[in-house]
């Protein structure tokens, strides 16, 4: 990674390398360190997927990370089309507002 350095407030322009190649970015001096942070894991990703699979070209290795980040964070957001409520999580609250109920129709 280098770095091309300014004053404090000018935007930076960083190169990251992700599969072997190059990519420069500019960058506020605030979000250096997420930049190369994200570099780093989107490399990590992009990496072990063509380890895993057949001869894939990059776009489709990108894609193909794309698509499992976004499931990830739409599961991080609770997303429900991506978690499933199990049963067991769904009676445990059922429960709870039944205990609810109870307790303030006792104190009725």
């Amino acid at each position: 990674m280098m770095i091309e350095p300014g004053r404090k407030s000018d935007p930076l322009t960083v190169t990251v390398r992700i599969m072997s190649r190059e990519y420069t970015v500019t960058c506020q001096p605030d979000e250096h360190e997420a930049l190369v942070a994200s570099a780093d894991y989107l490399n990590e990703r992009m990496t072990a997927i063509r380890r895993r699979g057949k001869a894939l070209g990059a776009e489709r290795i990108a894609v193909m990370t794309a698509l499992n980040l976004a499931r990830e964070l739409l599961a991080l957001k609770g997303d429900a089309a991506v978690v499933k409520p199990d049963g067991e999580s769904v009676e445990k609250l059922r429960q709870i507002g039944h205990d609810i109920d109870q307790t303030l129709n006792a104190s009725d």
